[in-house]
């Protein structure tokens, strides 16, 4: 989803002829994964983060483009709300010093995007932060969507998937919402693992079970609407505000945005085939010309289908698949991203030399849940351990599995084990970002807008979360 399109509007003959060219590339597609020596080469990683832009007082800016052109950076994009931008950063091989790279590059990134933000509009700046917690009811209105064909496209392909207004609940909190804009509320750093297609089914479903301990530890979304909810409201809100089931007849099990609800037996393909069958186009752009190994309208139409752990097919370099982990929260800071990547590829690395399929979904699927919405207070269980364990002490116990697979992975000791220590401290001290904010709120008596100038100092200032006063 990351280009612009060229229209808005779609005639329903379109999203017909879109859904047939979808079948077709699926055959593709599956050519292209059987051909011998597809997709080899080395792991590299890669990752996405989005932002929020904020005034000098703390509140949402929503001036995206204007910041996209001042940078005139090619890896700045905006993002669906007018506050949001996401940043694409460089591609780097897994093997070496990749974490130390990651945290330069996103600090680099945070200082100009901050910087363009402050010069522009005399003060506010970027905050990497799971959910702006001075977002309000009035931030959520149509006018608030960035003004591209692809999100005014996405609006319109949404309405016509479902009955509007639709309700959004979490906890005790409910919402009467119109349109898409309520997924601007949520801002993530999004990790990519390239990975042969004989190995993908085994990376993807040690992604499903890693993502439950690492999002314990890596809670940064506590605040929404003023109100205390989960440790990562982001996970709920995201698949709320995102749900295209009509409610009076939910034939999907899944909503667009979901965990998913079985593990990966076959490859990638399958969950290709599973998006096609399942979900109903909403951007049914057509291609003019494109190469026949682009398969351009099926990976559009998988940018559109947000699992929390996805399939991508890039067809760069005669093409190649990777595991898109999308369920960490952008923030605190550059390093706490870079040691929050460490620990989900590692512990992803570790656990994908075991076959999952025969250890109970419903284990990883409750593990990911209760550490949304618990963090490190939640109980978690784990393969080949019996019973439930607190997710902190699981942290600390599954820190050496990920660290030796890390090293087996050629990445430098002396990189990985700063990163992981990271951890094992935010696990010891028991101080995520969402403990942090919490905490923070109460000194400073309620007062929204001064923990975010207090937060985007801190995380400027590129200090782990842990450290923060």
């Amino acid at each position: 989803m990351g280009r612009d399109l060229d229209k808005e509007r779609f005639s329903e003959a379109e999203f017909l002829r879109f859904g047939e060219r979808l079948h077709e590339q699926l055959v593709v597609l599956r050519e292209l994964l059987d051909r011998p020596g597809f997709g080899e080469g080395p792991t590299t990683i890669g990752a996405e983060l989005e932002l929020f832009l904020i005034d000098e007082r703390g509140r949402p800016l929503p001036r995206n483009t204007e910041v996209r052109d001042r940078l005139g950076d090619p890896r700045v994009v905006p993002e669906l709300g007018r506050y949001n931008l996401e940043v694409n950063l460089t591609p780097l091989p897994l093997a070496g010093r990749p974490f130390e790279e990651l945290e330069r590059e996103v600090q680099e990134a945070l200082a100009q995007v901050d910087c363009g933000v402050e010069k522009s509009f005399k003060g506010g700046g970027a905050v990497p932060i799971g959910i702006l917690p001075t977002l309000d009811t009035e931030d959520f209105t149509v006018d608030a969507i960035t003004g591209e064909n692809r999100y005014r496209a996405l609006s319109r392909g949404f309405r016509r998937l479902r009955l509007e207004p639709f309700i959004v609940a979490i906890d005790d909190l409910e919402l009467s919402v119109e349109d898409v804009i309520l997924e601007s509320a949520n801002t993530s750093w999004q990790v990519h693992m390239r990975t042969p297609p004989d190995r993908f089914a085994r990376l993807y479903n040690a992604a499903q079970l890693a993502i439950g301990p690492v999002l314990a530890v890596c809670g940064n979304s506590p605040i929404f609407l003023g109100r205390h909810l989960w440790e990562e409201t982001r996970i709920a809100l995201m698949e709320e505000a995102a749900d295209d089931r009509d409610v009076e007849r939910r034939f999907r099990r899944d909503g667009r945005v979901t965990f998913g609800s079985d593990w990966v037996r076959e490859g990638a393909y399958e969950l290709f085939e599973q998006c096609v069958r399942d979900y109903d186009p909403v951007l049914p752009d057509l291609s003019d010309g494109a190469a026949r190994q682009d398969v351009p309208e099926l990976r559009l139409h998988q940018g559109t289908v947000w699992h929390w752990n996805r399939a991508v097919y890039d067809p760069a370099e005669g093409g190649h698949l990777r595991v898109e982990m999308r369920a960490l929260p952008a923030g605190p800071s550059a390093v706490d991203m870079a040691a929050n990547a460490a620990f989900l590829l590692g512990l992803t690395l570790s656990q994908s030399e075991r076959d999952l399929t025969g250890y109970r979904f419903g284990e990883a699927y409750q593990n990911f849940y209760r550490a949304a919405r618990y963090g490190l207070g939640a109980r978690l269980s784990w393969p080949g351990r019996h019973g439930d364990f607190d997710a902190a002490e699981l942290v600390l116990e599954l820190l050496p599995e990920a660290r030796e697979a890390l090293l087996a992975h050629g990445v430098a000791a002396s990189d990985a084990d700063p990163m992981l220590d990271i951890i094992r401290q935010r696990a010891r001290l028991r101080r995520t970002g969402a403990v942090w904010q919490r905490e923070a709120l109460v000194c400073f008596d309620g007062d929204r807008e001064r923990l975010v100038r207090r937060y985007r100092e801190l995380a400027l200032s590129d200090q782990p979360v842990h450290m923060w006063q």
